[in-house]
Parts: structure tokens; sequence; C-alpha cells
């Protein structure tokens, strides 16, 4: 349930290619304020459904709000007559995942370049450094890392000032230092009150930095909750390993983890030999139910 005023709804979505449902009825909320990851395998209707609330694809069926604006409105063919729907592209930041090449031009000219399609454009130099890259600014994209492009990439994204950032896959190829300083920086985001739509494969990003989490199958939404609550995890049996003094390794599920690990401790006098305790993590759970295991 979500409490804060919806950026993003969607009540029975629907995208029908042929005889083929790539989104079947899909019902969702995304607060206005959150990180919002949505999980799926390929060819599982991730894609299409975020290409709807982007306004990219037209949708057979259902309603859908984006900032209070139906998609398929403002991106219409009337949509030059109508004042929200005008209003509508500018408040959106998309971040694909590759925005495009321009090899011969530097970090600056690029981001100020973007910055003139928006009638009240961030700072380019402060955009510049929000997103890490003021040491490059006269530096030419090419000769960016792949960290700094994709910052690059993001700059282009929120220098228009949006309400709501779409992130698509937005550290593939990021080695972990990269990423985790990318995830940085999509934290300062949300605490500015950017509303961040996310889709990844990586399953710990999506636990490290989303609010709630939507799983899609079959064009379906299957599951909706946090990632530390998605399937119950929470709440699912821990697994207590340990190792015995003839090198003998021991493994027990149980409810009540902790009353295993004090008998433990009481068998062993003290320190138990190899002790971890462990739940299902996010992708034991989201294998199980996308039936990849």
């Amino acid at each position: 349930m979500v409490d804060r005023e919806a950026a993003i709804r969607v009540r029975g979505l629907r995208k029908v290619y042929g005889a083929r449902a790539a989104v079947d009825g899909i019902d969702l909320d995304v607060a206005a304020g959150e990180i919002f990851a949505l999980l799926g395998p390929n060819g599982a209707g991730k894609t299409t459904t975020v290409e709807i609330l982007e306004g990219y694809r037209r949708r057979d069926g259902g309603e859908v709000t984006v900032l209070g604006v139906d998609p398929a409105v403002a991106t219409g063919r009337r949509a030059a007559a109508d004042p929200a729907a005008r209003g509508w592209r500018r408040r959106i930041g998309i971040v694909l995942q590759g925005t495009g090449e321009f090899d011969e031009l530097t970090v600056g000219e690029v981001v100020r370049h973007f910055a003139r399609f928006y009638p009240d454009a961030d700072d380019p130099a402060a955009v510049i450094d929000r997103v890490g890259l003021t040491g490059k600014v006269t530096a030419r994209t090419h000769t960016l890392s792949g960290g700094q492009k994709r910052r690059l990439d993001v700059a282009l994204g929120i220098v228009g000032r949006p309400d709501l950032l779409f992130l698509d896959e937005p550290t593939t190829g990021f080695d972990p230092e990269a990423r985790r300083e990318f995830w940085g920086l999509v934290r300062d985001l949300r605490a500015t009150g950017t509303t961040i739509v996310l889709t990844t494969h990586y399953l710990e990003e999506a636990e490290a930095l989303a609010d709630r989490v939507g799983v899609i199958a079959g064009g379906r939404l299957i599951a909706l909750d946090t990632p530390r609550q998605l399937g119950n995890r929470d709440s699912a049996l821990a697994t207590v390993s340990w190792r015995t003094p003839d090198g003998t390794w021991h493994r027990t599920e149980s409810a009540a983890p902790t009353a295993v690990v004090t008998d433990l401790a009481a068998r062993f006098d003290g320190e138990v030999p190899g002790l971890t305790v462990t739940r299902p993590t996010l992708e034991d759970v989201y294998l199980d139910m996308i039936g990849a295991r």
C-alpha cells in the first residue's frame, strides 16, 4: 500500500502483439519520492511496461497516469495544444542503456547542448559537479571510462530538473567500485525528492537502492513488496551452519536461529567454529518466483 501521493498510477495495463499479451493486466502505484525497482527476465514485459510509462509505446488497454498525465495524451498528436501535456515531457528524465555517441564533444559541451532543450534547465556546471564529472568537464567523451560515460548519461537525464527519472540498466558493465559510486549518486537524487524507476538485472542493486520492488513474469506483476519482505523472505527459515572439531560441516534450518546458536554456544563452550546464519537472498526469492531454478 502506497501512502504518499502516487507519481505513477497504472490500472489494468495491457499490450498485445498478435495473439500474445506482452503486458497482461498490470496494476501498480509508484509513490512520489521513492526508488522503485522493476525486475523480470528478458521477455517478461518489463521493457514494454516502462516504455508505455515513458510515452514511447502505446498501450492497448488500461489506465495510466504519470505525474498526473496520461503519457499517450502527452505524446499524442494533440499534445502541442494541451499546456499540461507540453509541460509533461520536461518533467521526465530518461537514462537509456546508451544515450548516444558524442566522441568529439567535451563533457561540458554535451551537457550545455542538452540544457538548451529545457526552458528551466539546471545549471550545466552544477549538474556536472553533481554527477562527479567536474574534473572531466573539458575531456572529450570518447576518453571517458564506462562509469564516467554512465555518469554523463545521468547528467543528460537530470539537467532538465525532472520530477521523475527512469534508469534502464544503469550499471551494466560497471566494476564493483564504479557500481557502488553510482549507487551513491542515485541516493543523492532521491534525497532531493526525485522519484526514480529503476530496471536492473543486478539483484544486489535492487536490494541496495529500492524502497520497493516489483517482479514481472509472463506479462503480469507477480510480486510487489520491499526487498526485505519480498516473498516473505524476512520470515523464511534461517540456515545455521557450523563445523565440528573433526572438520565435519553441519547445517540445520530453523524458524528460531537464535535458539540454535545459543545451544551451539553452550555445546562448544564459547565460539562455534565456522558459524553462519543465513536467510534466503533476494536473488533466491526472485529465481523461485520466475521459475528459474
